[in-house]
């Protein structure tokens, strides 16, 4: 069973960014730069194959490794991550244990307030429990993903028309489709800290675009749902605009999505 892993990231050098994450498997980075190119390199046995484009968007960026990708398991990652020895061996022995499994999520500890979730026990995931996974937790059979069509959803992330939600979109689709997606408490990485791309505090657009994505998400159950995230009250989130003022412009949002 081979692996790759597959780096989105901005700006990049890419001949330190192996030794920088810990990367121990072939690997396809993926840099939004200001110019096009190609490069690669050996790292500890492993190539490293790096793709230079003059665009932007995280979703684009990604699809554009999984089209390149060849290996029969692939890890999504960030250029923020750095990997613990071991973990391509422990994916792999995850999918040997898990062999009906189509989606493996797993746990890449999150730098300090960005903490989204945290896998305590092996779970299957579903339709209403699936928002939750930043797509540096994903790891998929190749061959599922591609022989089903799927791919990231350009309108939304870093980068695109809506700042986030592609991950959860992404997860949605593989359930849509009839695939089999686990959540297993194997430790892989950590995310180094650095300011956000996107998150710039719960405002106005924060809201909106959540909203657009609930609506992507849940259709009819949209406003449940909507309701469900404005009542875990989280840290921050009201400061700039009341529980009232979030859910309307939540609305507003899904109003849009639905043109």
């Amino acid at each position: 069973m081979t692996i790759q892993t597959l780096v989105s990231g901005v700006q990049l050098n890419i001949k330190t960014v192996a030794e920088t994450m810990n990367l121990q498997t072939d690997t396809i980075v993926i840099n939004q730069t200001d110019s096009n190119g190609y490069d690669e390199y050996e790292y500890k046995g492993h190539k490293i194959c790096c793709y230079d484009f003059a665009e932007r968007g995280v979703g684009l960026s990604r699809n554009n490794a999984l089209m390149r990708a060849t290996s029969d398991i692939i890890l999504f990652s960030d250029e923020d991550i750095v990997y613990v020895d071991g973990y391509a061996d422990a994916v792999i022995g995850a999918y040997r244990d898990h062999p009906d499994a189509d989606m493996i999520l797993l746990n890449v500890k999150a730098s300090e307030g960005r903490e989204t979730y945290h896998i305590d026990s092996p779970s299957r995931v579903h339709r209403w429990n699936c928002g939750r996974y930043p797509t540096y937790s994903f790891s998929c059979r190749r061959e599922s993903i591609q022989s089903n069509n799927i791919t990231f959803n350009l309108l939304f992330g870093g980068g695109a028309r809506y700042q986030n939600g592609e991950d959860s979109l992404f997860i949605d689709e593989c359930l849509r489709k009839g695939l089999k997606v686990y959540a297993l408490p194997i430790d892989i990485g950590r995310e180094v800290a650095r300011p956000s791309t996107w998150f710039k505090g719960y405002n106005e657009r924060f809201f909106h675009d959540r909203g657009v994505l609930y609506q992507y998400l849940y259709g009819n159950l949209a406003v449940i749902m909507a309701l469900r995230f404005l009542n875990k009250r989280m840290k921050g989130m009201f400061d700039e605009m009341s529980f009232s003022q979030a859910f309307k412009t939540m609305k507003k949002g899904m109003r849009e999505a639905k043109k």
